[in-house]
C-alpha cells in the first residue's frame, strides 16, 4: 500500500483511488451525484468537484476514422489528449493488411459492425480521399454532425501526412 502522512494522519493512496473509481463507476451507470453522495456517504459538491477536475471536453461523442495516415500515432495522441470517444486511423498498409485478413464474409460483418458503431456518436471526424469521404458521410444518421479532412484526391496512394494541430482545430471546432 502507499501512504502519504499529512500532519498527524496516514493516508492510503489506494483507499482514494478505490471511492473514485466506485464514485464514477455510478455515476456513468446513471446515478444522480445526490445518489451516490448518500450511497457513499460523501458530500455531493465533492463528487461535482472530482467530475469537473477529470472533465476533457463536455458535449456529444466524438468518432475519429481516418486513412491512410502517415502518424497514427501523433493523431491517436491528439484525439486522446483532446477527449475523442472512438479513434480508427490507419496507415496504407493497415488498412490493405484489414482488407487481405478477412474472408468476404468477415469483412462484411466487421464493416457493417463498425458502421453501426459509428452511427451512435453525435459527431464524426472523416479524414481520407475526396470520393472516400463523400461515400462515409452517407453512411451516417442525418442528424450526426459530420466533419471532413481531405488528404487527397481518389485513389491516395501511399501514406499521407496530417498535420496534428489542424485536427486538434477541427475537433475543438466540433466541441464548440
Amino acid at each position: 500500500m502507499d501512504f502519504v502522512r499529512i500532519g498527524d494522519k496516514m493516508v492510503s493512496r489506494e483507499k482514494i483511488h478505490e471511492a473514485i473509481d466506485a464514485i464514477l463507476a455510478r455515476r456513468s451507470k446513471g446515478q444522480s451525484q445526490s445518489e451516490v453522495a448518500a450511497d457513499l456517504g460523501v458530500d455531493r459538491t465533492f463528487i461535482s468537484r472530482l467530475e469537473t477536475l477529470g472533465e476533457l471536453r463536455k458535449g456529444g461523442s466524438i468518432a475519429l476514422i481516418g486513412f491512410p495516415i502517415a502518424n497514427c500515432d501523433e493523431i491517436r495522441d491528439v484525439a486522446r489528449e483532446e477527449g475523442v470517444d472512438f479513434t480508427l486511423v490507419m496507415t496504407d498498409e493497415e488498412r490493405w493488411a484489414f482488407v487481405r485478413q478477412r474472408s468476404g464474409i468477415d469483412l462484411l460483418n466487421e464493416l457493417m459492425t463498425l458502421i453501426a458503431s459509428v452511427r451512435r456518436f453525435d459527431k464524426v471526424i472523416f479524414i481520407g480521399s475526396d470520393k472516400r469521404l463523400e461515400i462515409m458521410k452517407g453512411l451516417v444518421d442525418k442528424g450526426t454532425e459530420v466533419a471532413t479532412i481531405v488528404i487527397g484526391k481518389s485513389p491516395v496512394m501511399g501514406d499521407v501526412y496530417l498535420n496534428p494541430e489542424s485536427l486538434r482545430q477541427v475537433i475543438k471546432g466540433l466541441k464548440g
